[in-house]
């Protein structure tokens, strides 16, 4: 046995390459890596970011008795998030037994608890808060003075009068040129687009961004008629738009953080008692989880109590559902901050580029006065944007109010419902921006083409016309290109001849490998690499040129009957027979069997590992014919690893492995043994009586009288019929080649249908021997004791215990 494993270890003889090493390991590894990161990516997101969030949090908690999440209440005061009773949701308590020594099983749920609770609300009330300031235009007092410094220091510069007597000459070039060609229409429009520039121009330029910057100016006229509206829609008639934020914020509130968290924490919302409501207010708002806890036991509401007083793994897994509610409500309130804040500022933007159309690009014809138009526009559906992002809020927040009022204590559902209700409302602001996105587009063209006129400078006709400096302005307008046109673009460039020429002739230079293809195409590789290629990389370029031929040559020959299929015994080694066939190595071996589709890698790694130490063994082998050297090393390995199995230091898969490698091996060697021909009745007997007992001196004299010799007296065929026919002698050794090549495969696939009939492998080993014997004999090879197969005892008995496990080489070969 230690024998066997230094000699099945040593490096010598193990000569597997380490791609197919890489192979397995790479098998493997994909078969559980899209669910190990599923997995892990939900728990972490679900328990171990809230946890960490809390943990974080709640590390500078004081001594004493507070709730958990105390201190992550103290670290989001800044907030001032309330809801419509007035109790900032950063005092928010989770009251509940925390155990002790007596009680842990109490103390580790309460624990789990406080984390998930600390983590919700550090999302909740951060998701509330940025609904509210997104809305508030806080944000803008920020920057606004350093932009509005910007702007008047940018006016200085550009509007001088040099610029404006350049600008205004150019003009009036354009219109002296309507005149000379009759287009006096066009030319008058010229006219009157110039004389409003001029006299719009130092108003604009005098404060260049107080419409959009100002208290009054357009975002927050747009801000203030929207929650008009929705103040209209929640029955409220106050417009004061701080007013309006506030209630807002105080409904979501109640409806993402007041409510489920008294549903979690007693299990049903106890503010439907006066009593209760009262109690948990004004405990929250002290702050003390004790006081929380007097109340709701004074209150008459006893399942409260109870549930109060005992935690359990329940309230864990709600805690779940309401951090995921949460997360979602903050990805709500993230698109919706971002829309706001992108439209202010895409709005500060076009004003800033406004001073450069008053200033001079007004004055000219073309695309520079509808540059200016663009950014006028802009400014002004602004306020649309921020109206219709006001509005749909309003509507989104009585929709979810009036959803939770009718739901009562049925928090739960309704928190499904919201947010499933929540990503549809994500996806329909997207589609809110773009449609406002295009109506921008369509107004600027609109107001372009009557400023140029719907004559020539335009191009298409009716609706469809598009105004000079549309195109261009409309696709450098922002980065709103659509994730199929980038895909496009980025298509067209890998794809362009232009582009594969600057790469040096590399077709599609953006796709991966394509420097390895081109350097595998031209042919520019050495033994071991490309120029510039160093190391393995030639290797790899040719692998990658081959993979597709290698891998249809290996399906072919795993699918043709009776090789078994994909991922079958049979199969693999077929299919690396297939390989070889086209001249394909053994190296080439995991990759082509991957390419044909399998994915056992048990299978294929038994069957790359068998036929490499089969190759490796056969080298040894000094005979006439190499494949009959591969079947004799072939019936050896069967031989040895079958011992091996009977011993309990080899496997199934790798006995039924090594059987379907020599049955590979057999047909191979048929398949070099010529074919037979028709022999008269005379050569017929004599070719049958050699095969039932051949002799190296009879195979000698054929050799000798086919090549045209004479025999020497006393010699088996000297005055026999033969003794002088060359055609004869000839024609006898063709046909005791190939009949022993078709007892030799005959015999092998008789053991691989029933691996545990001994006697079967016996008979298939004398025929193997029998051949090497004619071989040695024809060849002039002499015999060793590596280069000979050890010929089977007649009438031996089997050895003790083959069946059992034979049979299970058998189950998975058949």
């Amino acid at each position: 046995m230690n024998n066997w494993r230094s000699e099945y270890w040593d490096p010598d003889r193990w000569r597997l390459p380490a791609v197919l090493r890489r192979c397995r390991a790479w098998i493997r590894a994909t078969r559980r890596r899209r669910w190990t990161v599923g997995v892990l990516l939900t728990v972490f997101v679900l328990v171990v970011f809230p946890g960490l969030l809390g943990a974080t949090a709640s590390a500078t908690a004081d001594g004493g008795t507070r709730s958990a999440g105390s201190s992550v209440g103290t670290a989001l005061g800044w907030t001032h998030v309330a809801d419509s009773s007035g109790v900032e949701a950063a005092g928010y308590i989770f009251a509940t037994d925390h155990g002790g020594v007596l009680s842990p099983g109490n103390t580790a749920i309460s624990l789990v608890i406080g984390l998930e609770f600390a983590g919700w609300k550090i999302i909740v009330i951060t998701a509330i808060w940025l609904i509210g300031y997104a809305l508030s235009f806080e944000w803008l007092n920020l920057f606004s003075k350093a932009l509005l410094g910007v702007a008047h220091s940018l006016t200085g510069q550009i509007a001088t009068p040099i610029m404006l007597v350049t600008a205004a000459t150019i003009g009036a070039f354009f219109v002296a040129w309507f005149v000379v060609r009759g287009l006096y229409s066009k030319a008058t429009l010229q006219v009157v687009t110039m004389i409003m520039v001029g006299l719009l121009g130092p108003i604009f330029l005098a404060e260049p961004l107080a419409d959009v910057l100002s208290s009054d100016g357009l975002l927050a006229k747009g801000r203030d008629l929207g929650i008009s509206v929705a103040a209209g829609l929640n029955g409220d008639n106050n417009v004061d738009p701080h007013h309006m934020v506030a209630t807002m914020q105080g409904t979501l509130t109640d409806n993402f953080a007041r409510r489920p968290l008294q549903v979690w924490n007693f299990g049903h919302v106890v503010d439907e008692q006066a009593a209760c409501r009262a109690a948990w207010s004004a405990g929250v708002t002290a702050r003390s989880e004790d006081r929380v806890k007097k109340g709701i036991g004074a209150c008459g509401d006893s399942s409260a109590k109870e549930s109060m007083e005992n935690p359990n793994f329940e309230q864990i897994g709600t805690g779940l559902l309401l951090l995921l509610a949460g997360a979602i409500l903050l990805a709500f309130g993230a698109v919706l901050a971002i829309k706001v804040i992108r439209a202010a500022l895409d709005t500060i933007y076009h004003g800033l580029m406004s001073i450069f159309g008053f200033a001079a690009g007004g004055f000219v014809y073309g695309p520079t006065q509808t540059f200016l138009i663009r950014n006028v526009v802009d400014s002004f559906v602004a306020a649309a944007r921020m109206t219709a992002y006001t509005i749909f809020l309003g509507v989104y927040v009585l929709i979810l109010g009036d959803l939770f009022k009718l739901a009562g204590d049925q928090v739960m559902v309704v928190f499904i419902i919201g947010a499933i209700f929540e990503i549809v409302a994500i996806l329909q602001l997207k589609r809110l921006g773009k449609s406002l996105d295009r109506g921008n587009e369509w107004i600027a063209n609109r107001f372009a083409l009557a400023v140029q006129g719907s004559g020539g400078g335009a191009r298409g006709s009716g609706g469809s016309a598009t105004a000079l400096g549309m195109g261009a302005a409309g696709a450098g307008h922002s980065m709103r290109m659509g994730m199929l046109p980038a895909l496009a673009a980025f298509s067209t460039v890998s794809n362009s001849p232009a582009t594969e020429w600057l790469w040096g002739r590399t077709r599609s230079p953006l796709r991966p490998h394509a420097r390895t293809e081109r350097a595998a195409q031209l042919g520019q590789w050495g033994f071991w690499g490309a120029p510039g290629m160093g190391g393995p990389e030639g290797y790899y370029a040719q692998a990658y040129v081959h993979r597709p031929v290698f891998g249809r040559a290996a399906k072919e020959a795993a699918l043709a009957a009776p090789n078994g299929g994909i991922n079958t015994v049979r199969g693999a080694a077929a299919a690396i027979q297939g390989l070889v066939d086209i001249g394909g190595k053994i190296t080439d071996a995991p990759a082509a069997l991957l390419a044909a589709g399998f994915t056992d890698e048990d299978i294929m790694f038994n069957a790359i590992r068998s036929s490499s130490i089969v190759d490796d063994n056969a080298k040894g082998w000094t005979l006439g014919n190499n494949h009959l050297g591969r079947v004799v090393a072939a019936v050896q390995r069967v031989q040895d690893s079958s011992l091996r199995l009977l011993a309990g230091g080899s496997s199934t898969g790798e006995v039924a492995a090594d059987l379907a490698t020599l049955q590979a091996a057999a047909f191979r060697y048929r398949r070099s043994a010529p074919a037979g021909v028709t022999l008269t009745g005379d050569e017929d007997r004599f070719v049958a009586a050699y095969l039932r007992t051949p002799t190296e001196d009879v195979a000698r004299d054929l050799q000798t009288v086919a090549g045209g010799g004479t025999l020497a007296a006393g010699r088996p065929l000297h005055g026999g019929p033969f003794a002088n026919d060359a055609l004869a002698a000839q024609r006898m050794l063709g046909e005791i080649g190939s009949r022993q090549a078709d007892r030799i495969l005959s015999s092998v696939n008789d053991v691989l249908a029933d691996p545990a009939d001994q006697e079967l492998l016996r008979v298939a080993r004398g025929h193997i021997s029998e051949t090497v014997l004619t071989d040695q004999a024809l060849s002039g090879a002499k015999r060793t004791a590596t280069n000979t197969p050890t010929p089977p005892r007649q009438g031996s008995p089997q050895r003790p215990g083959w069946a059992p496990p034979m049979a299970r080489v058998g189950a998975q070969l058949n």
